[in-house]
């Protein structure tokens, strides 16, 4: 959890209001088919529902108020990984920063799959 001082008083956000807000930054972004998770039964890489978009990103928080994130998702296919990967981290630094507050320091994306339709 990750604490802001205010003239009014403190807010404190969890991992969990971070790891929606990015999720849904990310499924929002062109080439991105959905944020993925691998099984711990299986050890097969899933697609999210939209529901559950959170659940491909992990947070960290660093000691300087900032938090950095791992993004694991699946794109479509034909489409330049290194474009949709600036894309993305533009997109969730803006609107993680825009909707919390809250610095975003580093942005690792994963991956996981190509889906082809």
């Amino acid at each position: 959890m990750i604490s802001i001082k205010t003239d009014a008083g403190s807010i404190r956000i969890s991992s969990k209001v971070i790891s929606a807000v990015a999720g849904g930054a990310v499924v929002g972004c062109y080439g991105v088919k959905g944020m993925a998770m691998r099984s711990d039964i299986d050890g097969l890489v899933h697609l999210l529902r939209k529901e559950s978009v959170s659940k491909g990103v992990k947070v960290v928080f660093n000691q300087d108020n900032s938090v950095s994130l791992d993004l694991h998702i699946m794109v479509d296919t034909g489409v330049n990984m290194l474009a949709i990967s600036r894309s993305i981290i533009n997109e969730v630094r803006y609107v993680v920063s825009g909707t919390t507050g809250v610095e975003v320091k580093d942005i690792n994306i994963f991956i996981d799959s190509v889906v082809i339709d």
